[in-house]
């Protein structure tokens, strides 16, 4: 069973005590995560495609530990005119393990609905006139 899943705005295929990492989430470390973004799930051979997710799927993952990536230079230069520039970056990630693949929707709160749409009555400029004569 695996799924493809939208976390942090990239999509990853996971399986289940799969460690990856991906860019920084705010959780503490140790603490658990749900993703409900899920694109993709193959249960057996047997495929849901969501449109644009799956209803009722979840990815439950832990947080390991946040760490930083290796230096990427970023070099800049135009030539004959004297300008060179050198910056340098290194990218937060958090390193993550998924707990498991919730295909029901027994997990998932039900969706809240929205309200009716409210009428708000205005006067017009014959009432207005025919109330201020009174």
């Amino acid at each position: 069973m695996y799924a493809i899943v939208d976390i942090a705005g990239q999509q990853f295929k996971v399986v289940k005590d799969q460690k990856l990492f991906v860019h920084r989430l705010e959780n503490n470390e140790g603490t658990e995560v749900g993703f409900d973004e899920v694109l993709l799930l193959d249960q057996d051979g047997k495929i849901s495609v969501g449109m644009p997710h799956v209803e009722g799927a979840q990815v439950t993952a832990k947080v390991l530990s946040h760490e930083k990536g290796d230096k990427v230079l970023v070099f800049k230069k135009k030539r004959r005119k004297g300008y060179q520039k050198l910056n340098g970056h290194r990218q937060q990630f958090t390193q993550i393990q998924i707990e498991g693949i919730i295909t029901g929707g027994a997990a998932k709160a039900p969706k809240a609905k929205l309200a009716e749409p409210v009428v708000i009555e205005t006067e017009t400029a014959d009432e207005t006139e025919a109330n201020s004569a009174e």
